[in-house]
Parts: structure tokens; sequence; C-alpha cells
């Protein structure tokens, strides 16, 4: 691949963390990068992923191959105006937004079309900032590629194979197939965690019992309830045409199974479970997707003092991280009674064989 001058308007976690894996797998690349924070600036020279560094966006972008946009969706295309007069007619600017159909079409109004490959790589984490952006963030992730009728295919290519080289998975899709299938698999789902967590708290009695035995399965299908307001409320209004669409067929068989339940229908909830169950099952381990993936096992151990101390020691003593550890209070959807949490897959792995050498009694989750 040849050696590319790249721009970056953000150095946030996506920012960031493309950033990190373009220098680590090609070192002779030139990285620009606009940032708003002096913190994240003085951090990307310091860590020689950047070799430039600017507090505002003007001529020094004019010669870059590509611009990453890697802030949030109105901003990106609030930036789109400034870039227009800047850029050469090589430049191709690409973003990293969730929701697509906002920035193709300002980039239909403002005339870039020749100019403008969309991007969303799904691949995110709990945390944010540049500081904890990482190079192997988005190994293994599905890098969406939603270029425009007129940009030219040898472009597409390249950008393709640039995503793929950093470890990504990239897939080329039109930007409305996009949207419609993010708001199935991510945008919904986010809503209707948020209602679930709702649903209890509102019912809740007033010593909170709910609460108090909310951990298992419940805990984890609404994990994602805890994302970020502004966030969300963000994407919800640049894909609610497709939310709504997806909400109302959700809808429709949330009544279908009420009416199941109410009349006691055993076969319809039985075909239910059965049909999610194998569709769910169907679904790959290896990829990472929207909503970012919990490595994490359950152990059985005896209920004494240092008890857990151990199972740590164990792990730290092999240098493998804990992200989270704790006890399971209510084990209806767990296998074991203390559940470890992984920063990555690898380390999961690594502490399955060792505990397992060490004989306790494993479960996945």
């Amino acid at each position: 691949m040849r050696n590319l001058k790249l721009g970056f308007i953000g150095l946030g976690l996506i920012g960031g963390s493309i950033a990190k894996a373009i220098k680590q797998f090609h070192k002779n690349t030139t990285i620009i990068a606009y940032n708003r924070s002096e913190k994240s600036r003085t951090l990307a020279l310091k860590d020689n992923v950047a070799d430039i560094v600017t507090d505002k966006i003007d001529e020094i972008f004019s010669d870059c191959d590509y611009i990453f946009l890697c802030t949030p969706v109105e901003q990106n295309i609030n930036y789109l105006t400034v870039l227009k007069d800047i850029i050469s007619p090589k430049c191709i600017i690409t973003d990293v937004g969730s929701v697509k159909q906002n920035i193709h079409f300002a980039i239909d109004k403002l005339g870039l079309s020749d100019n403008f490959i969309g991007g969303h790589p799904m691949a995110g984490s709990e945390k944010t900032g540049y500081e904890n952006s990482s190079s192997r963030l988005l190994e293994n992730a599905y890098y969406i590629i939603t270029p425009t009728a007129s940009v030219k295919q040898e472009r597409i290519d390249e950008l393709y194979a640039l995503v793929k080289s950093l470890g990504s998975i990239p897939i080329i899709l039109d930007y409305k197939e996009h949207d419609y299938a993010v708001a199935a698999i991510s945008h919904v789902p986010h809503l209707i965690a948020a209602c679930l967590v709702n649903l209890v708290k509102d019912n809740d009695s007033k010593d909170e019992i709910m609460k108090l035995l909310a951990a298992g399965g419940f805990k984890d299908i609404t994990r994602i309830a805890s994302s970020s307001p502004d966030m969300w409320q963000q994407i919800c209004s640049t894909n609610k045409d497709n939310i709504v669409i997806l909400l109302d067929k959700y809808i429709a068989s949330l009544q279908d199974i009420k009416h199941s339940v109410d009349e006691n229908s055993k076969n319809a909830v039985y075909d239910l479970f059965l049909k999610s169950r194998e569709y769910r099952d169907s679904f790959s381990e290896n990829n990472r997707g929207p909503i970012q993936k919990i490595y994490s096992l359950s152990c059985d151990i005896i209920d004494e003092s240092g008890a857990i101390r151990n199972v740590a020691n164990i792990l730290a003593d092999n240098n493998i991280s804990i992200q989270n550890i704790g006890i399971v209070n209510n084990r209806e959807d767990e296998g074991g009674v203390l559940k470890i949490q992984f920063h990555e897959q690898e380390s999961m792995i690594l502490a399955e064989k060792l505990l397992s050498d060490y004989g306790y009694v494993l479960y996945s989750n």
C-alpha cells in the first residue's frame, strides 16, 4: 500500500484507535490530527501516533489523501462545510458515524459526492477518550463502508484494503441498508433495554425487591441501558424513521405473545423460544458487532475467607488482567457463584484454562 497522508478530525476513542492501528501497521503513514482538547493532542504526539497536531482546521489538511471525521454525527456534518474549501480533488473524506443517512444527504448537498466514502467501525467501549483508545479495538470488528455512487472504485478498493489491514472485517453496504440494519441490531435493542430497566424501576416495591433480585440474566440483557443519554438522543434523532418502523414491528410481536400468554397458548410460547434459540445459536462468536461483547466466565468457589482473593491472585500471578469480579447472588441464569469479567477474549481463554488446571469448576457466560 502506498504511503498515505491522513487527516483526523477528532481523537476520541474511535479516532484514536483508528490512528493507533494505522501507525502500528503502516509506520510510514503521515497523520495530521485536529482535536479541541489539548490533552489528546499532546498524548497523540507523545505516542508517536500523530506527526502533526493542530487546534484549527485549515490548509494544513489540504494535501491529505484521506480525512477521517471522528466526532459526533452532527458535528461531523458541520466540519464538512469547512473542509469543502480546503481539500484537494484527490482527497477522500470518510467518517465513523453509526448513522449514515444525514451525512450522505449533506455530502450530496455540498457537491462532495466524488470525495466521500462513509464508514462505521462497529467497535466501542464503555470508556471514552483518546486515553482509552487502543490499536486492537478494531480487531475482528465489522467495519461498514458506504461509498457514494460517484466516488472512484479505486479509492473504494484502497480504503477497503486499509481497513482490512488493521484487522477489521470490511463490508460494503448502501447507506440506507446500513441504517436499517443497525436500527434492528443496535438502536432498537438499546431502547428496549432502557425500557426494561425503567419497567422494573417504575413497578418495584418500596423496599426495592426487584432491584435486589435484578442480577444474572436481567442485568446482562439490560447492560446497554447504561449507555450515554447524549449519544442515544442523537442516534434516535438521526435514524428515527428506521427505528420507528422496527419498533412498530416489535410492538406487534409483543402484542402477539401477550395474547398467547393470556390465552395460555403453550405451543406459541414454546415456538417463540425455540425459534429464537435456534437463530441466536447460529450467531458467530468471533466477530464484534455494534454492542460491545462481554468476556466473562463464572466459577464455583467455597464460601470461605480468602476464596475470591485466591482466584484473583492466581490470575494476577499469570499476568491476566481482570476488568471486574464479583459474587452472583441470583444464579437462575448463571452457572457459578463468582463472575469474572475480562477486557478481551484472549485473557478469558487463558484464565479458563488456568483455573481449570487448579481444579475450579467453570461455566461459560
